[in-house]
Order: C-alpha cells, then sequence, then structure tokens
C-alpha cells in the first residue's frame, strides 16, 4: 500500500521562502476579494425578496426589533420556518440594529460572507495541499460559480453562506488539531462544529467530511503520504472514526432537532420510491449545472409521481459508474472529491422531503467544492503529463473564471427586483406554483390586482393545495368587497397548512373580512385564533381594538391600539388610537398620536379615509 502511493500521489510543490509565500498568499486573497467584491456590487441595489425574505425579516417582530437580550433568547428558543438556527437570527437581528431595514445592508453582509468564504477555502487548501495555484483556483471558481448566487443575491439564505463559514473554521481548527492532537484543540474542533450547526443544520455532515480529509490531503489514514511532511505518524480508520464519535453525536443532536422543527413544513410526501429516483435525477443535475449553468432559478418544482423513471435508471447507473471509475483512478483527490460531493449533498438530496423543491442551486454550495477540487487537481495532473506550456494552462484557466464570472452577472441581473427575478423563473421552469404566487405578490405590490389575481389562479390550477395561492385569493376578493368569496378561500386555507405565520394571517384576513359583513362576533374570534397562532401579529390586535372602538370599550381599544404599535408603527394605527383617545377625553395623549400618524403616512387624507371606513357604522350579526 506504500508503494502504490509513492507511485500515484503527486509530491507537493516545493516549498518557497515563508515571506515570500506569506507575500503571496496575501495578494491571492486580495485578488479574490477584489473580484469577488466587484461581481456582486449590484445586488446591494436589490429589494428584499417576497419569498421567506418577509418572515426572515420584514414580517418578524423579534428580527425588526434589533438585537438585544429578549431577541438573543427567542433565536435559541424558536422553530419559527421549521428550522432551527440560532446564529442566523442573530446575525439577522444585528443586521437590523446596523442598518435598521434597509436591504442593502444585509446584501453586502452576504457577500461579505462569501467573500471571506473565497478566501478562507483558499488557505485552507494552499496549507493542506501546497499546490498554490491549485487552490486559488478552485477558491476562484467557488467565488464566481453563477449556481453561488442563489445563496449570496438571496438575503434569507444568510444561513447558508454563514454556515459555511463556519464549517470552514471547523476545518481550519481540525488541521490545527491533526498536527499537533490534544484535548484543548478537539475541544475547539467541537465548539466550531456546534456553531456551524446552529447556522444551518446541513453542516451535519461535517464528520464524514473529516474522515475524508484524513485520507486527502492530510494523510493521517493508514501511512502519510510521501512529502507531505504535516504528520509524524498517521492512524488506523477505526481509531479516526472513533475519534469523531463526539461530532457524530453533535450531528446526531442536529438531526432530530431539525426533524422535529420540520413538523410544520410545507410540503407534499412522497413515497421513497419516487424520492429516491429524484435524488438520483438531482445528483446528475448538479453536476451539469457546475459544469454548464445555464437556466438557473431560485426554485425547481418537484416532478412528484411524473418522475421520468428511465431517466432516474440512467443517472443511478452513470453514479455508480462514476463512483467505480474513481475508484480505480488510484488518485486520492479524485476519490476525495466525488464523496465530499456526494456525501455532503445527502441531507438536501430529498430522501427526507423538505419543501417544494426537487433540487436548489443553494444547495451545492459547500458540496461543489468536491467537483471543483477533481476538475482543477485532475486538469492540471493531465497538463503536467502532457507537458502542456504553463502560460496555456494559465490563459485557459482565465478563460474558465471569466465565463463563469460573465454568466453570474448576467444571473445577478435577474435578482435586481421581485419581477425580474420571477418572471425568468416562470419562463424557464414549467408548473411551478411558488413562482406563481410570487410574481403575482410582486405585481400585487405594484398594484396590478387583475394581472395579480391570474398568476394566483395559475398557481392554485397547478396545486390546489397551495394555501398561499389560496390565500392571496381572497385577499384579492376582499379588495373587491366580494367578502364571501374572500371567506370562503380563507376557510380552505386553514385546512391547507399549520405553518403559525401563514395560519395567522389568513385568520386576520378572515377576521377584516367577517367585520366588513357586520359579523363582530366572528370578527373577535378569528383575530383571537391569529394570536393564538402568532402573538406578535400587530394586524390582529388592530382588528380587535376596532371591534372595541365600535363596542364603545374605549378603554380596551385603547390598549390594543397600544399593543399592535409596540409591535408595528403604522400611520392608520395611531389614528385609531388617538380617535380612541378622544373618546377617552384624553385629549393630549390623542394629539400625540395624530401628530405621530401625520409623520408616518405618504397620504394622511388616504389614512383618515381608511380609519373612517373601519369605524363605519355595521350591522352586528
Amino acid at each position: 500500500m506504500r508503494a502504490l502511493r509513492s507511485e500515484t500521489i503527486p509530491s507537493a510543490a516545493p516549498p518557497q521562502a515563508p515571506e515570500r509565500a506569506r507575500r503571496v498568499r496575501l495578494i491571492c486573497s486580495l485578488l479574490l476579494v477584489l473580484a469577488t467584491l466587484s461581481l456582486y456590487n449590484p445586488i446591494s441595489r436589490a429589494p428584499y425578496l417576497d419569498y421567506d425574505d418577509n418572515a426572515y425579516v420584514l414580517e418578524n417582530f423579534h428580527v425588526r426589533s434589533g438585537l438585544h437580550w429578549d431577541t438573543f433568547v427567542w433565536a435559541f428558543t424558536t422553530r419559527s420556518e421549521s428550522n432551527w438556527h440560532p446564529l442566523t437570527w442573530l446575525s439577522h437581528c444585528l443586521d437590523v440594529s446596523l442598518f435598521g431595514l434597509n436591504p442593502a445592508g444585509p446584501h453586502y453582509m452576504n457577500v461579505l460572507f462569501h467573500v471571506a468564504n473565497a478566501v478562507l477555502l483558499f488557505l485552507l487548501l494552499d496549507r493542506a495541499t501546497r499546490f498554490r495555484w491549485r487552490s486559488l483556483f478552485v477558491a476562484a471558481l467557488f467565488a464566481v460559480h453563477p449556481l453561488n448566487v442563489e445563496s449570496v443575491a438571496w438575503i434569507s439564505e444568510r444561513k447558508n453562506v454563514l454556515s459555511m463559514l463556519l464549517f470552514l473554521l471547523t476545518l481550519a481548527a481540525y488541521g490545527w488539531y491533526a498536527r499537533k492532537p490534544c484535548v484543548g484543540r478537539y475541544l475547539l474542533v467541537a465548539f466550531t462544529f456546534a456553531l456551524a450547526l446552529m447556522a444551518k443544520p446541513q453542516v451535519i455532515t461535517l464528520p464524514f467530511a473529516l474522515l475524508l480529509l484524513d485520507y486527502w490531503p492530510l494523510g493521517r489514514a493508514g501511512s502519510p503520504h510521501p512529502g507531505s511532511g504535516e504528520f509524524a505518524s498517521a492512524y488506523p480508520w477505526r481509531q479516526l472514526t472513533l475519534e469523531k464519535l463526539p461530532l457524530f453525536f453533535l450531528s446526531a443532536a442536529s438531526a432530530w432537532i431539525t426533524m422535529l422543527a420540520q413538523t410544520v413544513a410545507l410540503h407534499r410526501e412522497f413515497p421513497l420510491s419516487i424520492r429516491l429516483q429524484n435524488a438520483a435525477l438531482a445528483y446528475v443535475k448538479y453536476i451539469g449545472k457546475t459544469v454548464w449553468p445555464l437556466n438557473l432559478a431560485p426554485l425547481y418544482p418537484h416532478p412528484g409521481f411524473s418522475v421520468n423513471a428511465e431517466h432516474a435508471i440512467f443517472a443511478a447507473i452513470l453514479l455508480a459508474i462514476i463512483t467505480v471509475l474513481v475508484g480505480v483512478s488510484r488518485r486520492p483527490y479524485l476519490l476525495v472529491g466525488w464523496l465530499w460531493f456526494l456525501g455532503i449533498l445527502v441531507p438536501m438530496i430529498g430522501l427526507v422531503q423538505v419543501g417544494v423543491q426537487a433540487m436548489a442551486d443553494r444547495y451545492s454550495y459547500i458540496p461543489a467544492i468536491g467537483l471543483f477540487v477533481m476538475a482543477c487537481w485532475g486538469i492540471s495532473e493531465l497538463w503536467k503529463k502532457w507537458h502542456a506550456p504553463r502560460i496555456a494552462g494559465a490563459v485557459l484557466a482565465a478563460c474558465v473564471l471569466c465565463s463563469y464570472a460573465f454568466a453570474s452577472h448576467r444571473y445577478i441581473d435577474c435578482w435586481k427586483n421581485n419581477l425580474t427575478l420571477w418572471s425568468h423563473t416562470l419562463q424557464i421552469t414549467q408548473n411551478n406554483f411558488i413562482a406563481e404566487d410570487s410574481f403575482a405578490q410582486a405585481l400585487l405590490a405594484q398594484g396590478k390586482m387583475d394581472e395579480a389575481a391570474a398568476h394566483f389562479q395559475n398557481a392554485v390550477r397547478i396545486n390546489p393545495q397551495d394555501p398561499i395561492g389560496n390565500l392571496n385569493l381572497g385577499a384579492c376578493e376582499q379588495q373587491k368587497q366580494d367578502y364571501s368569496a374572500a371567506i370562503a378561500h380563507y376557510q380552505d386555507v386553514l385546512q391547507l397548512t399549520r405553518i403559525p405565520r401563514l395560519l395567522a394571517l389568513d385568520l386576520t384576513n378572515l377576521g377584516y373580512a367577517y367585520y366588513a359583513q357586520g359579523k363582530i362576533d366572528q370578527a373577535q374570534h378569528s383575530f383571537e385564533s391569529a394570536l393564538q397562532q402568532q402573538p406578535e401579529d400587530s394586524h390582529a390586535f388592530l382588528g380587535l381594538g376596532v371591534i372595541a372602538y365600535v363596542r364603545g370599550d374605549f378603554p380596551l381599544a385603547v390598549a390594543d391600539y397600544q399593543k399592535a404599535l409596540r409591535l408595528q408603527n403604522s400611520d392608520l394605527g395611531y389614528l385609531l388610537l388617538a380617535q380612541a383617545l378622544d373618546r377617552e377625553g384624553n385629549t393630549h395623549a390623542a394629539a400625540t398620536a395624530r401628530s405621530a400618524a401625520e409623520r408616518l403616512s405618504p397620504n394622511i387624507n388616504a389614512t383618515n379615509a381608511a380609519a373612517r371606513q373601519l369605524l363605519a357604522p355595521r350591522n352586528s350579526s
């Protein structure tokens, strides 16, 4: 075995003087920083996305309140959005504390995390393999590849870029531990891994990744790789596996917490056979999009029972063939890169279906590094074997990077607003009810209600069980004052979802529809039910305040309005509060509330009209 390794593993690049090596690493790192910042600079002008960003930031009371002790406690105890990722929540809270609700701030933070990931990836590969230019090319591919645009451009995917940063820091800590194993260094590995899991549980396969790194490039398994010079001794696989047991325990705990949190996920269940077929197809599609990244989108609909079984079988055979070939290739970087890709994707490949997607570009953020390593090391070895000129290799590498960067630039342009992104998505995907909903919401934000309603209807036609489409169709009917049709849609939504945020929104809308019909008792029950689902629903408190006001209970109305305003400032809320205070005889406080409404309102006359309509006498039923 020792002789085989000396034949097949190329020796490391010759060492450079330490000072010169540090300068070269610094220059390479700065080049990565400048290239990545230049590429992603346009994303700072993009708005919040109307898919997930509202739940993660805009409509999340805890995040909107910024970083303080209460949000710290909430972040560690909530399973909001079917996830337990407290560090991600805290990072969003910090964004609000630093930048308010200006989307440029969190966009820049995502870009900076991506920049840090690219630089750290380069430094780790360079230190472990001592092949600087190959390491730089892998990091550059990672920095500019179009598949990674989604993770950077989508504010809600902070969890992706943050978890990878902590993932890479764990790898750095493990390299430090591997050079001189001791309890203190191992505890640092476990600590950084725990932090990574608290950013996003996708990193649960990290112990498996460490075993791969033990084989190559660290050479801790069996016998050290010739020329590595890093380790005085190597270890049997059994000992290396036992060494990772505490980390596997952390992975198991994270998986258990995640499964508990995912009990309210928005998706349809599919049999295991369907999930296996889709997984095989997804693996091959990830490879295809890594090599040729065309027709990228934020969501690819799950084919469900229409999955092509023949294509799935062909994909499984292809994966098996590649696995055999890299296994017999006697090239450790091929085996490690391939198993890295296959293994790290396992939690996101759909064997346990979470969400409505067949695959997602963001899921390849860490796994694709394995494919990049395979390509860079493999092509470099062939180039060396063919005695091709180095300058030709450098030109080829530059052309590849420029091509991917240009493709990323064009795709980043699609993320400049919700209309362009979801219009692009509808053009390149089929039967995508999520895209129909999101495009419709973008149209609704521009006041194009009829066009929006048509797309909501498309979403419900594609998936009659779509709660968001049904809920928004109800909202469109409510705006047309067809309250009976709106109530029918809202009642349907109650049977279609268990997500507290959606249920609260639906019940609040239902309450206002009942109130418009004069069904005061039903309206009150709906508002109270909404608060049971989401105690921070300011619109539900506002509705309860209106009901108290029309019933003549002005102190209760004032209390409900104040609760609503503590959760979210609004010109309508202050105006309603002013009127209730006036009826209480508290004219000074009423004047203060009215002044606040005027400061907040872009059109105080329209706000006054809305308040008069809400408080107009109704026949109770």
